[in-house]
């Protein structure tokens, strides 16, 4: 049983926003290598330019160890819906909105479990120029990493974790993360 203060993590992740959410099992994290290989086509452009970003970010050992940590998670989706599937700026606006919506829930969550890890769909935007590799990010808890850059196949977890990730013809399902321990 997960009980009333994961019912509270669940509260706060619709009241920021997300269209979805279900519970996530820290233990059925698998890391992949594939993930990595996605990122190394660098089609979002990110690759070796952002700490959120592999190689940046650490490998997939640190990642396993890291969260190795949590005991309790949650994953939250933003579905974005549009009349036509060439509709880019829906598709674009769907993501800004779950970005927006990732930003307040993580700064609810902080205030339950400061030590929560946050992970987020596609690179970090949080500098218009990230530091890296000249100078360390400049977030004290770092930047927002992505669960594909930390080496998770999203469609995998979704299944691993009973949550739909594929919502139908012209949608777009935007997926987040969060791991905590009470």
């Amino acid at each position: 049983m997960l009980g009333p203060l994961f019912n509270k993590v669940m509260e706060l992740a619709f009241r920021a926003g997300f269209s979805g959410a279900g519970t996530l099992d820290p233990g059925a994290i698998v890391l992949r290598e594939e993930a990595r290989r996605a990122c190394a086509e660098n089609k979002c452009g990110a690759y070796h330019k952002r700490w959120s970003c592999p190689p940046g970010c650490g490998s997939l050992g640190h990642w396993a160890a890291r969260l190795r940590g949590y005991t309790h998670g949650l994953l939250m989706q933003t579905t974005g819906f549009f009349a036509d599937p060439f509709d880019y700026e829906a598709m674009m606006s769907a993501g800004k909105k779950h970005t927006e919506n990732l930003a307040r829930f993580a700064v609810e969550l902080s205030t339950l479990y400061p030590a929560a890890l946050v992970l987020g769909a596609g690179p970090c935007e949080q500098c218009e120029a990230c530091a890296y590799p000249e100078s360390p990010c400049r977030f004290p808890v770092g930047p927002r990493y992505a669960m594909e850059a930390v080496g998770m196949i999203v469609s995998e977890v979704c299944a691993a974790n009973g949550l739909l990730y594929y919502h139908g013809a012209n949608t777009i399902t935007y997926t987040a993360c969060a791991l905590f321990s009470p």
